[in-house]
């Protein structure tokens, strides 16, 4: 029996560049001045991080208001091996992070000892020193003390 194999090389890719508008431009100065905001659907839910329209009506939505900047881990997934490209080298969590006031989870890295992650625990976000107005200027969360 013949056991060769075909193998196709396959890189997914995203080579285009999204311009932000004024919702997501907002969200990312915030971060850069080490700040988290969301928006007021017309229904009063706080999302964050913000959309540009409420997911439940289309609606546009209303005011920015500050969230967190902690919060509570709602779900997570133990990444024991990370791989090149991650935000962390050493073992972390992905973790669903409702902050605090909003309505939604944000989804962000978080570092702690895994005995340490239960869902409910609260989390904080770790700065970066420079920020550019990115996600990552939130390096991580971590359980908070």
């Amino acid at each position: 029996m013949d056991d060769s194999r075909f193998v196709a090389p396959f890189v997914l890719e995203y080579t285009y560049k999204r311009s932000l508008g004024p919702v997501l431009s907002r969200f990312l100065t915030s971060l850069r001045e080490g700040r988290i905001e969301g928006v007021r659907t017309r229904s009063g839910r706080v999302l964050a991080p913000p959309s540009e329209y409420d997911p439940e009506t289309g609606e546009e939505v209303g005011e920015f208001v500050e969230v967190g900047p902690g919060g509570v881990l709602k779900s997570w997934c133990w990444v024991a091996d990370p791989l090149p490209g991650h935000p962390l080298s050493e073992p972390f969590a992905w973790g669903l992070i409702q902050l605090d006031g909003a309505d939604t989870a944000l989804l962000h890295a978080v570092r702690a000892d895994e005995s340490a992650l239960v869902t409910g625990v609260r989390v904080s976000p770790c700065w970066r020193d420079e920020r550019v107005g990115h996600i990552t200027d939130i390096a991580c969360f971590e359980v908070s003390p």
